[in-house]
């Protein structure tokens, strides 16, 4: 259009934008041996004309032979430029969960997750959704995890299910980059083991932590803590479930909230058992009186013995329905708040549900959800990659 015509075909010049357009296309595999040299019009524009000639041919090469070596090694080609990233170990729902906070708070950052291994539609979400490459190996493996390169890397959270694996893989990338120190996040799937291990040199370097330990923390802080504040008197608490949520939900709610408390009913099918396994490493400390019920929550004699044991029906009494089954929680919530309109009642969940949100709002019942609590209580520095 500025008046650089072709040797071998001078109708170009004067074509319309489709002409030039077609054969414009044509330099990408040909290289413009079928139009000849640029004639005419300003040196400028031919200028420009001659590197199309030259850049077009070249681009299209490039890109062939990029994706060939992708085809070759898709992995090595997806870390060579690894730079200034987060590595997230497994693809299990807690990185997921990480994953979307990380993006809400920095949705350029470069992210890989690794993992031994990733079903196809996980792997498909995580690069839909997140931007994040899904690469394949045993982060214990120090060539697996040169390719990584974690002295580069902003962050690293081991998000796996299996605890001793984390801690293998933290001793590991410990010896490869001295100095990570406190990027390295180890998620611990067991709270004994963690206790355990909290004297050890991976321990002390790096950070540790429990996804039931920090749903736990943020729901103390952010419901009942606030509740305690709002009634007059101390608060009667009901915990149904000891297990690793309800455990930490004890222990936090003895460091924030001690003096709030007249008095503590734990309900658990192996209640003796667990409370002496939490006695080794948590001292139940506090003056207010605590009762421990063994039996399944579904069982109407559990809650006669709770009936027969503290005044339920008050404001000031805080139920919370922590046990393993989502559908026992909500069912028994909705027969607890026919039977105790004024109690606070919690139910809780593992992810989200919209119906048991519906639910709950029909009914005054508060639902949490595990995912939920971790994804909003996650630390800042987490994800604040400054």
């Amino acid at each position: 259009m500025a008046g650089v015509g072709v040797s071998e075909r001078p109708e170009v010049a004067s074509g319309g934008p489709l002409m030039l357009a077609y054969y414009s296309l044509s330099l990408f595999v040909v290289g413009g041996v079928d139009l000849g040299t640029p004639v005419g019009g300003p040196l400028w524009a031919r200028s420009l004309v001659w590197l199309s000639y030259f850049g077009a041919p070249v681009l299209a090469a490039w890109t062939l032979i990029q994706a060939i070596l992708h085809s070759f090694a898709p992995q090595s080609w997806q870390l060579r430029r690894l730079k200034d990233h987060v590595i997230v170990v497994s693809s299990s729902e807690l990185s997921l969960t990480y994953l979307r906070r990380l993006r809400k708070k920095d949705p350029r950052v470069q992210v890989v997750v690794a993992c031994r291994n990733c079903d196809q539609s996980t792997a498909g979400e995580i690069r839909e959704s997140f931007n994040a490459p899904v690469v394949i190996g045993d982060i214990t493996h120090r060539y697996f995890l040169e390719q990584l390169r974690p002295h580069l890397a902003r962050r690293i959270l081991l998000l796996g299910e299996n605890s001793l694996r984390s801690y293998e893989a933290a001793t590991h990338i410990l010896e490869l980059v001295p100095d990570i120190g406190r990027r390295l996040i180890i998620h611990c799937g067991r709270l004994r083991f963690m206790r355990a291990m909290a004297d050890t040199r991976v321990a002390r370097e790096c950070q540790t932590f429990n996804s039931y330990h920090l749903a736990a923390s943020g729901l103390v802080r952010s419901h009942l803590v606030q509740h305690f504040m709002e009634t007059k008197r101390k608060d009667a608490v009901i915990l149904a479930g000891f297990g690793r949520f309800g455990q930490t939900i004890v222990e936090q709610l003895q460091t924030l909230a001690l003096d709030e408390m007249r008095s503590m009913v734990i309900i658990d099918t192996d209640v003796e058992r667990r409370v002496m396994v939490a006695d080794e490493q948590m001292y139940f400390s506090g003056d207010y009186r605590r009762e421990l019920l063994e039996g399944d929550i579904s069982h109407p004699d559990v809650w006669r013995r709770v009936w027969d044991t503290i005044t339920v029906d008050s404001d000031d009494t805080v139920i919370v329905l922590g046990t393993g089954s989502e559908e026992e929680n909500m069912r028994t919530a909705l027969w607890l708040r026919k039977k105790a309109p004024r109690a606070m009642i919690i139910a809780r969940s593992s992810t989200h549900s919209l119906f048991a949100n519906e639910v709950a709002r029909e009914n005054n019942i508060t639902t949490v959800s595990i995912a939920e609590l971790v994804e909003e209580h996650i630390p800042a520095d987490w994800v604040t990659l400054e």
